[in-house]
């Protein structure tokens, strides 16, 4: 195209990657030196006020109040980071479009290279996670030019409450610059990430609003135990005055009856009196109570679950966590789809078209996308496979190494092989169990010659001295009944080893077993 134009289409000059709009501004710079804490004296009525600011473009108290949340509720900050720390353990690639050309491909491959080499992508990546709890997130770009190519080579975090909305558009970001409108940010300078954890404008888009009323309720609780803390177990003291005291004698009386609650000790005027009553009585658990339901509510607004993060005892179950995981997991799947699209639309696109020679415009674009494919459980995948190539299913080799996520050999690569046991020689059965075998194999022969001809090769030295010792006498016993048998080999087994009694006990049903067939 002969001229430069952004994802959405409008001409732009690339003078404005040298350019800094926070920095360069005076009026929107100095915002980041006012510091306000809207969770100081936080009621229903001040939230109220708050969040219906938001709603009529005035993002900066709402982003306040969230940072706030964030730094003083350490059950919600741990459940936010579980959340988007889970954002950082997934590989990405970058994928080029469709029916792609060589050079796209080639361009494609270039940009992967270059944001591999970039230091900066697992901050943005983190920061841009910010959007879950406070609905967007912005980022602006550090641009430099070096060797013929626009590069990115760092960024910068911005505030949240540097930025309202279109009066005529409440899902346009503008930077406050003390206009109605706002100013609006710089096309290839931003990363701008709208995290939508609910539908609607921005305002509402994140999780403030949700998480918001739980933390004002938490700390209602938690103010209330710390007060019933300090004067359980004390016993109630009551001051008496007498009739025209003056203000000071009030004074004095009061002071001393705070004073003996924590010093255990005070002085009174001369005439007054200070009466002790039964001690402040009660339970603390309707508090503690309060503060579970307030964290749970806050678990499954972030995760989904609860028992990722708190287990009862009685519920948590293994099955039961594992699906509270699947739960989570889904969340996350669902987060990086965002943000991927984010990536592609604010990082991918301005360094493919400051640089690729395939660029085009906005319809053919790499995209930035997360590995999201889980290997499969080989042990549990394995048989199914085995049964289904067994019926003729045709199973091509590609797609078992996607399934189990084990990478295909190269030509000439080392792989892995199970190892041939070595194979011994057959060695020759004795001749007296090769007679033995041959009542099997010709049921015509006689039984009672064949056996006599095993015994005589026993007898006359055919069979090794340890056989002729052994066998003959358990042959000879086996004749008589079984149970004659038993009790020799039970006479012998002092004498021999396991493995030994194994060899002769094996011998010995295999001549018995034949013997029965023959008889039959």
């Amino acid at each position: 195209m002969s001229q430069l134009v952004d994802i959405y289409g409008q001409p732009i000059s690339s003078k404005v990657l040298a350019q800094s709009q926070v920095v360069d501004n005076s009026q929107v710079g100095s915002l980041l030196k006012q510091f306000e804490h809207p969770s100081e004296g936080l009621t229903p009525a001040k939230l109220t006020q708050v969040l219906k600011a938001a709603e009529g473009g005035d993002l900066s108290a709402q982003a306040d109040l969230a940072k706030d949340m964030e730094d003083k509720d350490g059950h919600l900050f741990s459940e936010l980071s579980k959340r988007r720390r889970a954002w950082l353990k997934f590989d990405w690639t970058i994928e080029p479009p469709r029916n792609a050309s060589k050079q796209e491909e080639k361009d494609a491959e270039q940009l992967k290279e270059q944001l591999q080499d970039a230091t900066w992508l697992t901050d943005l990546i983190f920061d841009l996670s910010d959007g879950i709890l406070k609905g967007f997130s912005a980022c602006e770009l550090n641009w430099d030019y070096f060797e013929n190519r626009h590069d990115i080579v760092g960024y910068q975090y911005r505030d949240q409450k540097l930025f309202t909305t279109h009066p005529e558009d409440y899902n346009e970001l503008r930077l406050v610059n003390g206009t109605v409108e706002g100013e609006a940010l710089n096309p290839f300078g931003w990363v701008k990430h709208v995290h939508k954890s609910k539908s609607g404008y921005i305002h509402r888009a994140g999780l403030t609003s949700v998480l918001a009323w739980p933390y004002l309720f938490k700390n209602y609780s938690i103010r209330d135990l710390a007060e019933f803390l300090e004067i359980y177990g004390l016993p109630l003291r009551l001051g008496k005055y007498p009739s025209g005291a003056s203000e000071e004698e009030k004074t004095t009386l009061l002071r001393a009856v705070l004073s003996i609650g924590h010093n255990a000790g005070g002085v009174i005027p001369k005439g007054m009196d200070i009466d002790f009553h039964n001690a402040a009585d009660g339970q603390s658990s309707p508090f503690e109570a309060m503060i579970r339901w307030c964290e749970l509510t806050q678990s499954k607004a972030v995760l989904g679950a609860t028992l990722t993060s708190q287990a009862d005892g009685k519920t948590s179950t293994n099955a039961l966590g594992n699906v509270h995981l699947d739960v989570m997991d889904d969340l996350v799947e669902s987060d990086l789809h965002q943000v991927a699209n984010t990536i592609t639309r604010d990082v991918i696109y301005p360094l493919h078209a400051l640089n690729s020679r395939s660029y085009s415009g906005p319809r053919r674009i790499p995209r930035f996308s997360f590995d999201l494919s889980q290997a499969e459980d080989i042990s549990q995948l394995a048989p199914g496979l085995r049964t289904l190539v067994e019926l003729g299913t045709k199973i091509p080799m590609s797609w078992l190494h996607d399934k189990t996520q084990i990478p295909e050999a190269k030509d000439g690569e080392a792989v892995l092989s199970l190892s041939t046991p070595e194979v011994q020689p057959q060695q020759d059965a004795p001749t007296a169990l090769k007679a033995l075998a041959a009542l099997k194999s010709n049921p015509s022969v006689d039984t009672q010659d064949e056996l006599d001809k095993a015994l005589d090769a026993i007898a006359t030295g055919e069979q090794s001295p340890e056989y002729e010792a052994m066998l003959a006498p358990l042959f000879e016993d086996l004749a008589q009944g079984p149970e004659l048998a038993q009790v020799t080999l039970e006479a012998l087994y002092p004498t021999l080893s396991h493995e030994q009694l194994t060899e002769y006990l094996s011998r010995l049903m295999f001549a018995a077993e034949l013997l029965g067939e023959a008889d039959a």
